[in-house]
């Protein structure tokens, strides 16, 4: 049976039975926080950058690329290319795999990460090491230790997490060698004081079904003293408008339901179209949002700061990072910068190098360093994720910064998205598909292109050159998704799930067809189903 909402929910009928260690996390977070605002950004990323190579230095890899030889990071960056994944797999894994002994880095690989890519394509299996293991499981609690100092009052440790991620079990492929979602790889590392504090348990987190999960999720934290919420945005949305419609009757905000809440950690997709719709939901309530930028391949960034303020570069997560211009990427010899000489306001293609043997590895992310000291950084967009059909040059950051301007200026809060391009003989146009949690007039539906149209004009001038002469540009369309239509599209695609996300920009012809012709739209006439 579902448990049942109480009628009145207050502090009280919220208290936790589990000790609160939030006073002892408390002293760790100022000691911690000490010693990463007392780091030098440069000397960090160059010693963790020779402490690679001198390990790997025996290697495969290492001993192909004279590791032992390389006395710098300019050293570095003049053998060793950049590589893609797919370099690296036919080059390097793919005949050892899933044994891949001091091929790339020493020993054996104990954990291949799954990727949470879109659904545009097959995953792909990252290597993963016990020493990225700890550092992902000390990254998320730098997180939590920025949460902590800057609510000095916090009692984030009295109760518990509630996590929307993949399976939490691993999938064995070589004794001692498994496979599975990066969440459940860095679940081993926590201390087990944390694990039994997390929700869902096993036998929910490993249900195939995501819409059965979200359910039982639903069932499983009601009248509990949840204080941190993690996961997807989208996701995040998706199971709270869950438990609004199974308890119709209380405000649909957080404060309703988890009145101790604290902490919202999120990730994985551009947070501005969400942005509004979690500022309503957290109305009445004490939580903030923080965004960790993490991947298959490491934890890349943190936030430190406010909402919408930047992620601080995790310097000591071994991983080194190189920054390189996406213009030069095409090159034999791209521009490569790294923390000493990058710089603010520049997009870049995200490289690293890992403490699982991925060397100057193309991430596919485009990022821009909003600070230096230290190092702080926010996610533009994707290397091959533009949308340039007709000359327009617009990347994903500019499309969701219109979508969600436009959106709020009509009171609605999207739930996903995709945009892609409808071409003719003498031009064509973009077409938007949105999904709302509120169901758009008729009104609306016909008004919002225009709202995004002006808003890309303002943000991109290519974009404007082109709509304002009309140079094979057309305005663009806008259709609305029926409710779960985007679920039900990657349902039948076998994508379903915290690690796969709708593709934001389909640039696939047959792909944006199949999108097209799957998910229903609500017709002109009517605000939805």
């Amino acid at each position: 049976m579902p448990l049942k909402l109480n009628s009145q929910i207050g502090l009280s009928a919220q208290r936790s039975e589990l000790r609160d260690f939030s006073g002892a996390a408390r002293l760790y977070a100022r000691f911690r926080l000490a010693r990463l605002n007392g780091l030098d950004p440069i000397a960090v990323q160059e010693r963790l950058l020779l402490r690679l190579l001198h390990r790997a230095r025996f290697t495969r890899f290492g001993e192909h690329y004279g590791f032992s030889q390389i006395p710098d990071v300019s050293g570095f960056q003049a053998r060793v290319p950049i590589r893609r994944y797919s370099d690296f797999l036919n080059e390097w894994w793919q005949k050892g795999y899933p044994d891949l002994t001091d091929v790339t880095w020493p020993g054996r690989i104990p954990f291949f990460a799954m990727t949470s890519g879109t659904t545009t394509g097959r995953s792909k299996f990252v290597p993963y090491t016990t020493d990225m293991r700890r550092a992902a499981a000390r990254g998320g609690m730098d997180l939590l230790c920025f949460h902590l100092m800057n609510r000095l009052s916090s009692r984030l440790f009295g109760g518990l997490a509630l996590a929307l991620t993949g399976p939490s079990e691993l999938e064995p492929r070589l004794e001692g060698v498994n496979a599975g979602a990066v969440s459940a790889i860095a679940l081993g590392a926590l201390p087990v004081a944390f694990r039994n504090r997390l929700l869902p348990p096993p036998e929910v987190a490993n249900l195939p079904d995501w819409q059965e999960k979200i359910e039982r999720l639903v069932d499983l934290s009601v009248d509990r003293d949840v204080r941190i919420l993690g996961g997807s945005p989208n996701w995040l949305l998706i199971f709270l408008e869950a438990l609004a419609r199974r308890f119709p009757d209380r405000s649909a905000r957080l404060s309703s339901w988890f009145p101790n809440l604290e902490l919202i950690m999120h990730g994985g997709v551009n947070f501005e179209p969400y942005r509004d719709r979690f500022r309503k939901l957290l109305v009445g309530s004490h939580a903030e949002t923080r965004e960790m930028y993490s991947a298959s391949e490491g934890v890349f960034a943190i936030a430190d700061r406010g909402d919408n303020e930047g992620m601080r570069l995790h310097l000591d997560g071994g991983v080194f990072f190189e920054f390189v211009p996406v213009d030069t990427l095409p090159s034999e010899t791209p521009v490569r910068h790294w923390v000493a000489n990058a710089e603010t306001g520049q997009d870049y293609a995200l490289v690293v190098s890992t403490s699982a043997g991925l060397w100057a590895y193309l991430v596919g992310d485009v990022v821009r360093l909003v600070d230096r000291q230290p190092p702080r950084l926010i996610v533009v967009g994707r290397v091959e994720n533009g949308l340039s059909v007709f000359g327009e040059h617009l990347i994903e950051a500019e499309i969701a910064q219109a979508i969600a301007k436009a959106t709020a200026s009509f009171g609605l809060s999207v739930l996903d998205y995709c945009v892609g391009a409808i071409t003719a003989e003498t031009g064509g146009h973009h077409l938007y598909l949105l999904e709302t949690i509120e169901r758009p007039s008729a009104e609306v539906r016909t008004k919002i292109s225009e709202r995004i149209d002006a808003h890309l004009c303002a943000l991109n001038e290519d974009y404007s050159e082109l709509r304002r002469r009309n140079l094979a540009l057309d305005a663009p369309e806008v259709r609305f998704a029926q409710p779960g239509g985007f679920v039900r599209w990657m349902e039948l695609r076998r994508k379903l799930g915290g690690q796969n996300k709708v593709p934001r920009i389909i640039t696939d012809e047959p792909l944006f067809k199949d999108i097209l012709a799957t998910v229903p739209v609500a017709d002109d006439g009517e605000a939805g189903p």
